[in-house]
């Protein structure tokens, strides 16, 4: 680690009170390939996020940056199938570049959060390619292999979250090896010791270098049944809409293969090794969409393990307002002692928030996101408005879809920065360009929406400044204000000095709120009414959210 960056950390450390630095981040997820070339080979690369550092801390005004995979890779899903994980791809760079990212970020007192795969390797890891080289192998032992069950035609039932069964045959040594993903990504065998002690020196590889943390990839399958039993049907195989996964993966229960119990040990490893460094460090988990007391789980019961598992739960949740009030509240309750969430409404596995609610109610949902309690992540293109576009077949480069499963292509479409050639992502051809650019880039780009006073960027922009100066929306309590009803949720934040309410008309339809109190709006998704008194009663317009400085109860 540089001196630059232990300066930095000692400088910026929140300690004293139990309060982490990660307690107010503002998580930006940037989809690497995605954000911007800089080097103009039609893919974004380490270059191009260090160009776009200015407009993440300045412009923007997060406080993170996860960076996504970039590692070695044949990058058929995105990066996550890796070849090694102690180097840069070179289609993103090299080792050099990346820390000159970290030495950058930390120079804007932005963190930066890498991502830890540790699940799964590409087929291509020379790890793997000793693994299948003969039963006999020393490293035969790091995958999980297993002949196929008598009198059937695979060693169990599993199926893959890609499309048909996580097996795959290898016809040089005779038997089967374990794929949760795309065949190419056979899954690591964490039950061997020798592969628990690799990957955590992956880690400390890292964190070496200077990273603040890392989003931890799939945390919730790390262990699966050591008996390989069969997952039991799904008496209710409805198809998830807010996931991308293959429609017959529904039709089972998915018990055996993911959530084994000993995987929580794992979990404590890794957040040992984050301990053993200075900052400190954080692990954020990747967790499947829980019930929350099982999402709670990932704490630790001595908050030992993820200190931020994603609750994914708050994204499945139906866009009404009874319905996130009711999930909200069960988040909150669900909450270890001690504990703090991190909040998400959209990422790289998902539709996007305005192509799932449209680009009116995407504005209520970013001021839903940027007022409750937890530390919120951003998906890259979110701040805009971007929604979904189609990839033609000869365009896609995520497998998951060309392997028969569902693209998540539509979702990782170019950053658009600017109206020029490309929306300014990258100087190559369009031909050559990672994935096609927006058809709507001439006006969703960053360069028009900082133009535009009420354009999407621009109310991020404004909710994030509001967010940085409140004590009540950074780490106040919440309480469901009594206004709320099926039409409009409405919350309070509370600080020690100060009191935020947030009320937020999920319809299109003026709603008019009996709220006992006096204030005045600090913020509106509709940009001409801040600063406008309330004394008791609103009319929260169409599509509307406002954010209430409360200063005393109204008089009846």
């Amino acid at each position: 680690m540089s001196a630059t960056s232990d300066t930095w950390r000692a400088a910026t450390a929140c300690e004293g009170s139990g309060t982490r630095w990660w307690h107010e981040m503002v998580l930006y997820e940037n989809h690497l390939p995605s954000l911007r070339d800089g080097n103009g080979d039609g893919i974004g690369d380490l270059e191009g996020l260090i160009e776009s550092l200015d407009y993440l801390a300045g412009t923007l005004g997060v406080t993170a940056v996860w960076v996504g995979p970039c590692y070695g890779s044949p990058l058929l899903d995105q990066g996550f199938d890796i070849t090694d994980h102690m180097d840069i791809d070179p289609v993103f760079g090299d080792l050099a570049t990346f820390d000159r990212l970290i030495a950058e970020a930390h120079r804007r007192s932005l963190r930066i959060i890498a991502d830890y795969v540790p699940n799964h390797t590409s087929d291509q890891h020379p790890w793997f390619l000793e693994s299948r080289s003969s039963r006999d192998d020393p490293k035969r032992d790091w995958y999980v292999w297993a002949d196929a069950a008598p009198g059937r035609d695979y060693p169990n039932n599993w199926l893959s979250e890609v499309s048909g069964s996580v097996w795959e045959w290898d016809e040089h040594t005779g038997q089967f090896y374990l794929h949760s993903h795309l065949k190419e990504q056979p899954d690591l065998n964490w039950r061997n010791t020798e592969v628990r002690e690799a990957m955590l020196g992956v880690l400390r590889f890292w964190l070496d270098r200077g990273v603040d943390g890392f989003r931890v990839d799939v945390a919730h399958m790390l262990m699966k049944d050591p008996q390989l039993r069969d997952n039991p049907p799904n008496p209710n195989p409805e198809v998830n809409p807010y996931e991308l996964q293959a429609h017959e993966f529904y039709s089972q229960l998915h018990v055996n293969d993911r959530l084994h119990p000993d995987l929580h040990d794992v979990l404590r490893s890794i957040n040992r090794v984050l301990a053993e460094y200075d900052g400190p460090r954080v692990a954020i988990g990747e967790v499947e969409a829980l019930d929350w007391p099982r999402w709670a789980e990932f704490y630790g019961t001595e908050l030992d393990e993820l200190h931020l598992p994603f609750a994914f739960r708050l994204i499945e949740t139906p866009w009404h307002a009874a319905d996130l009030a009711a999930a909200i509240a069960s988040l909150e309750a669900a909450l270890p002692e001690g504990a703090w969430p991190i909040l998400a409404l959209g990422n790289q596995d998902r539709r996007r928030l305005a192509t799932r609610i449209g680009r009116r109610q995407a504005r209520v949902a970013t001021m839903l996101l940027l007022t409750l309690r937890g530390s919120p992540t951003i998906f890259y293109g979110d701040e805009l408005g971007m929604v979904d576009q189609d990839v033609p077949v000869e365009r896609q480069r995520d497998h998951f879809g060309l392997a028969g499963g569902v693209t998540h292509d539509p979702t990782r479409t170019p950053m658009p920065w600017t109206g020029a050639a490309n929306g300014g992502f990258s100087t190559a051809g369009a031909e050559n360009l990672w994935l096609p650019v927006c058809r709507e880039y001439k006006t969703i780009n960053v360069q028009a929406q900082l133009a535009d006073r009420g354009s999407s960027l621009n109310l991020y922009r404004r909710l994030l400044g509001l967010r940085r100066h409140s004590d009540a929306l950074r780490f106040g309590d919440y309480r469901r204000h009594p206004a709320s009803d099926e039409h409009c949720l409405a919350y309070e934040r509370i600080a020690v000095d100060e009191r935020k309410l947030v009320a937020l008309n999920l319809t299109s339809q003026p709603r008019r709120l009996s709220l006992g109190e006096n204030g005045m709006i600090d913020l509106s998704t509709d940009s001409g009414r801040s600063g406008e008194s309330v004394s008791d009663v609103i009319t929260v317009g169409p599509d509307e959210g406002v954010v209430i400085a409360v200063t005393g109860r109204a008089s009846r």
